[in-house]
């Protein structure tokens, strides 16, 4: 039986062309899986967002944004947490019990407004209009606020204050709470904003 003889440079052709069609395989899959990901538009309509806390020191706050709308994670101390209970009966809705549905997921219908203690995750604008509070965690007389302030949030358009569960006092503009949006955590340090159900 004779043996055929082997054309290298067929051969040669043929694997330089197969790797480039690999090269070129994997060039047209990265941007086809890319569309899996949320689009900005999908973003700013709703999608989830993901956000790494794992920086946020006490007395420290940051802002994301969902579903066009500033979210606020703070991190509260351990002296604002303490202070809290002592304010409900200053404030309009201390238990959370207006609105609950749209407000207050259930995990947050607590004294904290969270799902852990030291965490609030709040939409930043006000029930009174839309404007967006500004924060005010230092205690103690300030403009625009009690000589008793304990810390919390300041709306300048009509002077709403809330306290540093995003409850709001009495006898001020805005008739609700902060909103609570649906979150979740994903580890420790890692929470996932708009979505609060385990798939």
């Amino acid at each position: 039986m004779s043996e055929t003889p082997i054309d290298s440079s067929k051969r040669t052709w043929l694997i330089a062309s197969g790797c480039a069609g690999a090269v070129g395989g994997v060039a047209t899959a990265v941007p086809f899986v890319s569309t899996f990901q949320p689009s900005e538009k999908a973003k700013a309509a709703g999608a989830a967002v993901e956000v790494d806390i794992s920086g946020l020191k006490p007395g420290e706050k940051i802002t994301v944004e969902w579903r066009g709308k500033p979210v606020w994670i703070v991190k509260r101390t351990p002296e604002q947490l303490a202070e809290l209970p002592k304010l409900d009966a200053q404030l309009a809705d201390p238990k959370s019990a207006r609105n609950p549905a749209e407000l207050t997921p259930e995990y947050a219908r607590n004294e904290w407004r969270s799902i852990k203690p030291e965490v609030l995750v709040a939409v930043g604008i006000c029930s009174h209009l839309g404007c967006s509070p500004t924060e005010k965690f230092a205690p103690g007389p300030q403009p625009s606020l009690p000589d008793d302030w304990k810390g919390g949030f300041l709306c300048p358009c009509h002077g709403s204050t809330f306290d540093m569960a995003g409850r709001v006092f009495k006898n001020k503009p805005a008739p609700d709470n902060l909103e609570v949006p649906p979150h979740m955590y994903l580890s420790e340090t890692k929470l996932l904003i708009g979505e609060d159900k385990k798939a």
